[in-house]
C-alpha cells in the first residue's frame, strides 16, 4: 500500500479514536450531573452530516469537517453560539442552572480523558511490547559527530557511556536529552578506546535549536541497502536490497547518514545515484518524495535490544514514559513562540507524518499515546473556545464569586474561535509550502 496512503489511513484511525474519547469526558460527567447534551459529533457537521441519529436528547453524527469534534451542551455558550437559547430563562437541565463545581468538572473531563488515555496507552505498549534499546556495546561504529559538537570534545566514532554521571540506557535518546532535558556532562569512549568525561554548554538546547543542529549525534551505518520500500522512490528507481551506494550527485558517499541531507536538500528532485551490485558499478536517477524520503533501510551492525515487563512493572515504566513525554513537550513548547518555531509549525500533514510509513500496530499506538498527550496539554490552554478558556472563566467565578456575563462569553468564544482558526489555517499552510518549495 501507498506510505502517504497508510500514514492517512492512521492519521484519520488515531484522531477518531482520540476525539471520541475526548468528547466522552465531557459527556458522561454532563449526563451524570443530568445535564442535557443536544449533540454528539465526531468531525463538524458544518451544514449537514455524513450520518446523524437521535437517542433519547442526544443526537449522535458524524460529521464531514474532520477539524475536532464536540458535544453540544445546553445553557452553554460554545462554537454553536446559540444566542437564542442564553436569551432564555435558565432550565435546571442546562449547564448555566448547575453549580460552578460541576460546571469545572465537566469542562476538565475531556483534557483528564486525554491524559490518562495517554499513559494508560504507554502502560500497554510496555507490557504487550517492552522497550527498545541500543547501549554502546550495540553500536559497533558508534556515533558521526557533527563539527560544532567536536568543538566540546567529540569525535566521530563516540560511544555514549554515562550521562550526568549515570549509565545511559538507549545511546540513541542522547539527542532528545541534549535538546530538552539537563545534561551537564557526558562519558564516552573514544574510538581509541580512551575513555573521556565532557562537559556540556548550559543552555545547549537553545543553541541546538538556534543553529538547526538537531542530530549532533547519527549511527555510523556504511551505505548498502537493507530495505527497499515498495512504492517508494528508491524501488521505482530500480534500487534493491544489497545495492552499496558510492555517491549521489557526484558527492561520494562513505556513511549512511550522509545519504540524508542530499535527499532533503533535493525533494521531488532528480539525484543521480552512482551504486555497486554484485561487484558490477550502475547508475540510476531517483526522485525523493516531499519529505526528502528516499524509502531505504541501511544493513546495520547495530542491534536492537528488547527489554519486556510484566504487569505491575509495566504500569511503572509506562506512566514514567508518559511522565517524561508531557514534560518534554511542555519544555519545547516555548520554541513556538520563537520567529523559528512558529516557521515550524505544522497541521495534519506534519501529524500524519509522525506514524509509520507501513502498518506497525506499537508505531501506531505510541504516537496515538503522543497525540493524546498533546490533546490534552494543548486544549487545557487558557484561550477562549478551548476547554482551558472555560475552566479559566470558571476559576474566575468560583475565586470571585461573580459570573463574566454572556455578551462579554459571546465575544470571548468568537474571538478564542477566530484565534484557533488562524493558527490551524497557519500551521497547515506551513505544511503546503514545505511541500511546495523545500
Amino acid at each position: 500500500m501507498d506510505p502517504f496512503l497508510v500514514k492517512a489511513i492512521q492519521l484519520i484511525l488515531s484522531l477518531s479514536f482520540l476525539i471520541v474519547l475526548h468528547e466522552l469526558g465531557h459527556f458522561v460527567p454532563a449526563k451524570l450531573f443530568k445535564t442535557r447534551v443536544e449533540k454528539f459529533f465526531l468531525f463538524f457537521d458544518v451544514k449537514f452530516a455524513l450520518f446523524k441519529k437521535k437517542i433519547g436528547d442526544t443526537v449522535y453524527g458524524i460529521g464531514w469537517l474532520p477539524l475536532g469534534g464536540y458535544v453540544k451542551i445546553s445553557g452553554m455558550i460554545d462554537e454553536s453560539m446559540d444566542k437564542e437559547q442564553m436569551a432564555e430563562p435558565p432550565k435546571e437541565w442546562e449547564f448555566r442552572s448547575k453549580p460552578a463545581w460541576q460546571r469545572l468538572i465537566i469542562m476538565l473531563g475531556g483534557v483528564t480523558v486525554n491524559l490518562v488515555l495517554g499513559f494508560l496507552i504507554y502502560m500497554m505498549i510496555m507490557f504487550v511490547w517492552g522497550k527498545v534499546y541500543i547501549g554502546p556495546d550495540q553500536m559497533p561504529e558508534g556515533f558521526a559527530v557533527v563539527d560544532s559538537f567536536k568543538e566540546y570534545g567529540f569525535e566521530d566514532g563516540d560511544k555514549i557511556l554515562k550521562v550526568n554521571g549515570k549509565e545511559f540506557e538507549n545511546s540513541l535518546d542522547i539527542n532528545k536529552h541534549l535538546f530538552m532535558r539537563d545534561v551537564r556532562t557526558i562519558t564516552v569512549i573514544h574510538e581509541n578506546g580512551e575513555e573521556e568525561t565532557i562537559t556540556i554548554p548550559e543552555e545547549i538546547g537553545v543553541k541546538m535549536f538556534e543553529q538547526g543542529v538537531m542530530q549532533p549525534f547519527v549511527p555510523i551505518n556504511y551505505p548498502v541497502l537493507d530495505t527497499v520500500v515498495e512504492n517508494m522512490a528508491a524501488a521505482k528507481a530500480g534500487l534493491k536490497k544489497g545495492d552499496s551506494i558510492i555517491s549521489l550527485n557526484n558527492t561520494e558517499i562513505g556513511y549512511w547518514h550522509e545519504i540524508a541531507p542530499i535527499s532533503t536538500e533535493n525533494k521531488q528532485k532528480e539525484i543521480e545515484v552512482v551504486y555497486k551490485r554484485n561487484g558490477e558499478i550502475l547508475s540510476t536517477t531517483v526522485e525523493p518524495d516531499e519529505e526528502g524520503k528516499l524509502g531505504i533501510a541501511p544493513v546495520t551492525g547495530i542491534e536492537i535490544k528488547r527489554k519486556t515487563f510484566g504487569f505491575t512493572e509495566s504500569i511503572s515504566k509506562g506512566f514514567d514514559y508518559g511522565y517524561w513525554t508531557l514534560r518534554d513537550y511542555v519544555y519545547q513548547f516555548k520554541y513556538v513562540f520563537t520567529k523559528k518555531g512558529a516557521s515550524q509549525l505544522g497541521g495534519f500533514g506534519a501529524i500524519g507524518g509522525l506514524f509509520p510509513d507501513t502498518w506497525n500496530w506499537a508505531g501506531f499506538w505510541h504516537t496515538t499515546a503522543l497525540l493524546s498527550i498533546i490533546l490534552a496539554f494543548m486544549n487545557i490552554l487558557p484561550i477562549p473556545a478551548l476547554d482551558g478558556g472555560h475552566v479559566m472563566f470558571l476559576l474566575y467565578e468560583m475565586v470571585t464569586g461573580r459570573k463574566p456575563n454572556d455578551k462579554f462569553m459571546e465575544i470571548a468564544q468568537m474571538v478564542g474561535f477566530f484565534i484557533l482558526i488562524a493558527l490551524v489555517l497557519y500551521a497547515n499552510g506551513n505544511d503546503i509550502y514545505r511541500w511546495l518549495f523545500e
